[in-house]
This record gives C-alpha cells, sequence and structure tokens, in this order.
C-alpha cells in the first residue's frame, strides 16, 4: 500500500516538473508596470491602469490587481514573455475580471498575440492568435469571446457563451487540447465544449449541394390539395364594408355646401372573408424534395487547428465606457490541473467580496436616509418660516379697524 501511494506521488511530480507556465501574472505589487508596456498607438485616447484590491474585497492584498480608472477610454497595455508553442500539448488561458462597476458597456477580454507584435503600437487592428474573454454592452449583449486567427483570418465560435454580468470576481478559462477540441470554464465549471472544427467556421464546408441535381419536374411536395368537390355556397359573397345603418344625417348638414351626404362604413357582420376549398391530403406527395449532396472539392482537413506556432505576448486591448474593471490572476500553461488548482478559491474571494459589499450597501442606505430626513426636515422649517413672515406681514386686526374709523 506504501509502495503504490509513493509511486502516484512521485507520478504527480513528475507531472508538475513536466508542467509549463508560460506566464503567471497575480499583480502581488505597485511595480507591475515594469513588465508591462502602455501601448501610444496615435489617435487614441487611453486610459490608466490602477493597482487596486477596488471597494470591496476579500483580502486587501492578495486581491489586488490592475483597475481601469478613467471613464470613456481605450485601455492597451501588454506583457512579453519568453515564446513557445503548444503542438502536441493543451494550451490553458486564465485570467479573473472584476467588474465592480457594474459595467454598462465594454470589454474584459484578453489577446495573446506571436512575437511580431509592436508592444507600443498595439491597437484594434493589431493581428492577434486568440482572443478571450467577457464582453458587456447593455442588455443585448453579454458574451464570452472566443476567437482564434487562422490564415490571417479572425474566426469566432459560432455559439453563444454568456459571460457573469455581476459586479464579483469571476475566473475565465480557456483549454485547447490537441485533439481539435475545446472547453471554456467560468469559475472552474464547463459552460461550453466542442470541437474547434464544428463551432469555428475554420475550414470549407465538408458537403455541398450537388450542383448538377434539379428536383424533377413531376415532384409534387404539396402535402394538402383543394377538394375538387367542394363548391362555394351562393350566399357566400358579402361586402366587407356595409353604411352604418344607425347613422343619420345631422340636422345642420348642407348639401350644396357639405355635398351629398353618405353614412359611415362599417364592418359588415355577414362578411365571411375570401372563401377557401376544404383541404384534401395529397395522394401524389411525396415531401419535401432534399437536393442531394456530394463531397466539397475544396474542403481540406486540418487536424492542427487547435495550432499556435508561436505566442510569446499577452495583452489588454479594450474599450470601456464606465471605469472599474479589476484584471488578475493571468495565468496560460499547458497543465490543465494547475489552473483548476488555481481558480479553487473563487468561491471564498466572491464570499468575501460579497459580505464586505453588503455592509458598505448597509452603511450607505442610512447615510442616504439621514440625509434624506435632514433635507426633508430643512423643508419643513423653511415652510414654517415662510408662514411665519406671512403671520407677520399681515396688519393687526383692531389697529385695521382703528384706522378706517
Amino acid at each position: 500500500m506504501c509502495y503504490r501511494i509513493t509511486i502516484l506521488a512521485l507520478l504527480a511530480i513528475v507531472g508538475l516538473i513536466n508542467a509549463h507556465i508560460y506566464l503567471e501574472e497575480k499583480f502581488d505589487n505597485g511595480n507591475w508596470d515594469d513588465t508591462w508596456i502602455y501601448s501610444k498607438h496615435p489617435g487614441k485616447e487611453f486610459g490608466k491602469f490602477a493597482h487596486s484590491s477596488g471597494s470591496f474585497f476579500n483580502d486587501a492584498e492578495a486581491d489586488k490587481g490592475i483597475q481601469t480608472s478613467q471613464d470613456a477610454r481605450f485601455y492597451a497595455v501588454s506583457r512579453k514573455f519568453d515564446a513557445f508553442s503548444n503542438e502536441d500539448k493543451p494550451l490553458v488561458v486564465q485570467f479573473s475580471v472584476k467588474h465592480e462597476q457594474n459595467i454598462d458597456c465594454g470589454g474584459g477580454y484578453v489577446k495573446l498575440f506571436d512575437c511580431s507584435l509592436d508592444q507600443t503600437d498595439m491597437h484594434g487592428e493589431s493581428p492577434y492568435e486568440i482572443m478571450f474573454g467577457p464582453d458587456i454592452c447593455g442588455p443585448g449583449t453579454k458574451k464570452v469571446h472566443v476567437i482564434f486567427s487562422y490564415k490571417g483570418k479572425n474566426h469566432l465560435i459560432n455559439k453563444d457563451v454568456r459571460c457573469k454580468d455581476d459586479v464579483y470576481t469571476h475566473f475565465y478559462t480557456l483549454i485547447v487540447k490537441p485533439d481539435n477540441t475545446y472547453e471554456v470554464l467560468i469559475d472552474n465549471e464547463k459552460v461550453e465544449s466542442g470541437n474547434l472544427e464544428d463551432d469555428w467556421d475554420f475550414l470549407a464546408p465538408k458537403k455541398i449541394k450537388d450542383p448538377n441535381a434539379k428536383k424533377p419536374e413531376d415532384w409534387d411536395d404539396k402535402p394538402t390539395i383543394a377538394d375538387p368537390d367542394d363548391k362555394k355556397p351562393e350566399d357566400w359573397d358579402k361586402s366587407e364594408h356595409i353604411p352604418d345603418p344607425d347613422a343619420t344625417k345631422p340636422e345642420d348638414w348642407d348639401d350644396e355646401m357639405d355635398g351629398e351626404w353618405e353614412p359611415p362604413m362599417v364592418d359588415n357582420p355577414e362578411y365571411k372573408g375570401e372563401w377557401q376549398p376544404k383541404q384534401l391530403d395529397n395522394p401524389n406527395y411525396k415531401g419535401a424534395w432534399e437536393h442531394p449532396e456530394i463531397d466539397n472539392p475544396e474542403y481540406i482537413p486540418d487536424n492542427k487547428l487547435y495550432l499556435r506556432k508561436e505566442v510569446c505576448k499577452l495583452g489588454f486591448d479594450l474599450w470601456q465606457v464606465k471605469s472599474g474593471t479589476i484584471f488578475d490572476n493571468v495565468l496560460i500553461t499547458d497543465d490543465i490541473e494547475l489552473a483548476f488548482n488555481a481558480a479553487a478559491n473563487v468561491k471564498n474571494t466572491q464570499a468575501g467580496e460579497k459580505k464586505m459589499k453588503e455592509i458598505q450597501d448597509e452603511v450607505q442606505r442610512k447615510k442616504d436616509e439621514e440625509e434624506a430626513k435632514k433635507a426633508s426636515d430643512k423643508d419643513d422649517e423653511e415652510e414654517d418660516d415662510d408662514e411665519d413672515e406671512k403671520d407677520e406681514s399681515k396688519p393687526d386686526k383692531d389697529q385695521s379697524e382703528h384706522d378706517e374709523l
């Protein structure tokens, strides 16, 4: 038994040794911008990131990340690391996002670049390998972007992957495997998965409609036909509208001045609409004709859709209307279990954030009530003062009567 446990422990250690961490950034100190480079791309009004754990948190130090700090700004900052390829290995991209400002419109995603990126000129049109993470704008856009570059073109996932839209920390994880499958996790829970070929339009379709095939002229695709024995009733045709029988000509109507009076039209209660014969099952019905398909000569399979030949830079390149988002816990690795463990404490983080925010909200509620009461009391005092001034301005009744005498 002890021997077996020792073997398992050794295997676990070997796994850790073989694991590669290409980038790990927890923004532990205020010197984070020594390794991150801001873009200076012309024509953009860029905002700055602040090192902060936000206004509510679970751990003031551990929860520090970089926070967008200016409203209605573009944000563009990136970091370089040793170049790698994920050939024959999983690729895991993970980071945390906290929209504590209750974001109305803005991005919360990362981009992975190859080594050709000029970090000082990074902008929205800079070519990238992968774009991944949440994007929110109004009630209509609350999605997780999963975009891959393939042969010079960016391809969006064909599925709607919903993101979180509350104010607490959430971990977003993308796993891409060498068998061309993928998974998207939020807070270590799988929200989407599948095959790269099926869920992106990287390749031409395997099958296409046979251009030489045509529906036979005698193909009957009408499920029903009109009953040849059904005849329209003789009294069917009625006008849709008739003169209102209850209408009378106004007494002041002048035919010479107003023209000939005509009663207004009303719906005819006897109108039955356009007559249609009864329908019978069509004995010659063959069903809907399906266009036959053939193999697409332009389809070329690719068993390396997953492959990123070179990755060496990660950037936040986004726009936000209302600032306040905190990014943290950036991790790029080939070890799925390591990434899972890195996000394992997210529920505790959220619980701490919620507890602190509830206390803050209660303090703010009481403060608002006190201010509202003070404002109401002040209004009452001003009304009393106005009444006193009115009373003082009224003449004394006895003096008024004396003056009249």
